[in-house]
């Protein structure tokens, strides 16, 4: 039986670069003929070329739903179209991991190729992208409710910092979003060490008395213009105590909810082995492989991503406390540090523990603390 071939043409755009950003893919039969497939989305704010791998990931994952062994990509991007082609080297930070997604999905194809085209030879992608693009009015009226709640509190921005230079080597300038990572505090699943993602466990008496430690040390901090929490009841309870502290709202944001561990959720590391082994051994090398009836760290990453972006276009300069859980933390440091999926299996994060990451406008990042638990 003949190899199903197709082509695969993906665009991406912001409105600002960075800015208001979008991504479009279609699918085509190898005549280019008939479009089997066609996949759009708004990304939040992004630089352009984020935007295009992202058309390019979207495109090569509905191309395999469809069951294609072979596959044709055709981009106007020069940069991805070289990078995914093996002559020219992925520097930038932020496009290391997308490049990498990318490949592990060209992986399972039998044969990929990558050419350029000019951009009106893309032109049913780039029209893809830009009815993305146009849902940017969302982010803008956002934007608008957050400022404006922002301004009615009172003025907490003295104890802002004003370094304008990243530390160490990063060259980064610009005045960034200092995100304060709180996890958590204690719940009855954290003390039996079990998988606790989409479940709702309230924190325990002991979890409360974090989240006001926590809490006070914050307010000794200050400087604080929100706090944003995942939806979960042991997030947002603890979040809720650090807001009542600061004097200053807290914003719910469905990206930094915990990792859906599917079948898993309730059950211990050996349970969960014992339960699926070779599919727990793959999950725990492989941040592509999904729970089971769960998600996997990729998708983790994509969401947390977007959460990240929409949050220094947002807040420019200002200082957060994002209240989440080990896996969301992990990949924005993960983020802040350029660094690959090892970090998700081998850093700790205690219970109520802050880390600090810092996103400049420039693009650049650091991390200046991880996991103090000095104030519990």
């Amino acid at each position: 039986m003949a190899e199903r071939e197709v082509i695969v043409e993906a665009d991406g755009g912001s409105r600002g670069n960075p800015g208001p950003a979008g991504y479009g893919a279609v699918v085509f039969d190898a005549d280019h003929a008939r479009v089997l497939a066609e996949r759009f989305e708004f990304i939040g704010v992004a630089t352009n070329n984020v935007a295009e791998y992202r058309g390019l990931i979207a495109g090569l994952a509905a191309a395999a739903e469809l069951g294609a062994r072979v596959v044709s990509v055709r981009m106007d991007s020069k940069l991805v179209v070289e990078q995914m082609s093996g002559r020219w080297k992925v520097k930038h930070a932020a496009m290391i991991p997308l490049a990498d997604q990318a490949r592990r999905l060209v992986a399972g194809f039998d044969r990929v190729s990558f050419s350029w085209i000019p951009r009106a030879q893309n032109s049913h992608a780039d029209r893809l992208a830009n009815a993305a693009m146009d849902d940017a009015t969302i982010v803008g009226e956002v934007r608008t409710a957050l400022e404006a709640e922002s301004n009615a509190q009172p003025a907490q921005r003295t104890t802002q910092t004003a370094q304008q230079t990243a530390p160490g080597w990063t060259g980064a300038t610009g005045r960034p979003t200092r995100l304060l990572l709180l996890r958590h505090g204690q719940t009855e699943l954290s003390v039996q060490r079990r998988y606790s993602g989409r479940g709702n466990p309230p924190l325990t008496e002991l979890g409360r008395d974090q989240a006001a430690r926590a809490a006070k040390m914050l307010a000794a901090k200050g400087g604080v213009s929100a706090v944003v929490s995942s939806p979960l009841g042991r997030a947002r309870e603890t979040a809720e105590a650090a807001a009542a502290a600061l004097n200053v709202p807290v914003h719910v944001l469905d990206g930094l909810i915990e990792t859906d561990f599917g079948d898993w959720e309730g059950l211990t590391f050996l349970e969960a082995a014992q339960r699926d082994p070779q599919l727990h051994a793959r999950w725990l090398g492989d941040p592509s492989v999904p729970a089971p009836g769960g998600e996997s760290f990729d998708q983790v990453r994509e969401r947390v991503e977007a959460v990240r972006r929409d949050l220094v276009a947002m807040y420019p300069g200002a200082n957060l406390v994002a209240v989440s859980h080990v896996t969301p933390i992990k990949t924005l440091l993960q983020l802040a540090l350029g660094v690959g999926p090892s970090l998700l299996y081998r850093l700790h994060l205690d219970l109520a523990s802050l880390s600090i990451a810092e996103f400049y406008p420039d693009g650049g990042s650091s991390v200046r603390l991880v996991n103090d638990t000095s104030y519990l």
